[in-house]
């Protein structure tokens, strides 16, 4: 008798245990998915903050007659993203040369409405757009709107006869979000290639870049995500962030896909993970 009650128990019993099971996967895989959505806004985010620190010092060398392709220091068309700052250089002959690109504690906003803060500091073997070249970006305290960039990239230049290019890479890259100090962490590698502006050194503002490459983003709790650029990012001078271009990061269980846009100047991207529907998130 005793075991004719005990088994319509035990069947209870293993019904809601595979009930828990069915809603604990269900949590965690909830959980998952939010985690690589996150990460790729993150990746989105820290890539673009990297591609704004490449132009900077672009300009900082056009205007200090370090950049090469027989440019003569002095003003240049550009997109104002140096506004306020401060660029010493030394020493006034010869290279390796130290870069400093100061925006001031309080800072400034650019004419094309982002505010920086802080310094970046370059040390560069030659002229930016020599082949071989090699500039070393630190960074003291800088600020892009709210977000907080620390790490050290080096940019190499990769250029051939035919084609302007540089390979960069990014370690112990961190990001910061000053408003609530949030943070992840960042590396990889990608390489640049101008695709427009390089028969006008002087003018800036038609300058075009190609992104590709990879990248590993960690969130403050150590997960960790890997990024693929899927089809090349596009970075336009004239616009404020990545305008254009996809890219994957993969999770355990799932696939996101950063959509950057179609070429238009916006600060917004979108993000899509497994084909559902994406949702938009905000570069900066």
């Amino acid at each position: 008798m005793k075991i004719k009650f005990l088994l319509p128990a035990i069947a209870v019993i293993a019904i809601l245990g595979l009930s828990s099971c069915q809603k604990d996967k269900t949590t965690d895989d909830s959980t998952e998915i939010e985690n690589t959505f996150t990460l790729a806004a993150n990746e989105g985010i820290a890539e673009n903050l990297t591609q704004d620190a490449q132009e900077v010092l672009t300009e900082a060398t056009v205007e200090k007659g370090i950049a090469g392709s027989s440019i003569v220091a002095g003003p240049a068309e550009n997109s104002g993203v140096l506004s306020c700052a401060t660029v010493t250089v030394t020493p006034l002959v010869g290279f390796p040369k130290s870069i400093v690109i100061d925006f001031g504690i309080v800072g400034c906003t650019s004419a094309n409405g982002v505010l920086r803060r802080g310094k970046i500091n370059v040390t560069l073997t030659d002229s930016l757009r020599r082949p071989g070249s090699i500039a070393t970006m630190t960074f003291d305290n800088y600020i892009v709107g709210v977000f907080k960039k620390e790490g050290t990239i080096t940019w190499t230049n990769t250029s051939t006869a035919t084609q302007r290019s540089w390979n960069r890479t990014c370690v112990n890259g961190k990001i910061t979000n000053t408003l609530t100090n949030n943070f992840w962490l960042h590396s990889g590698t990608q390489d640049i290639v101008q695709t427009a502006g390089v028969s006008s050194p002087t003018n800036l503002t038609d300058d075009v870049f190609s992104i590709t490459g990879n990248r590993t983003v960690t969130n403050s709790n150590g997960v960790t995500r890997v990024g693929t650029v899927l089809t090349a990012l596009q970075k336009k001078t004239i616009c404020d962030n990545i305008d254009q271009g996809t890219y994957k990061i993969q999770g355990p269980n799932h696939v996101a896909i950063i959509d950057f846009g179609n070429g238009t100047c916006d600060n917004q991207a979108t993000i899509s993970i497994d084909g559902r529907p994406a949702r938009t998130f905000t570069l900066r």
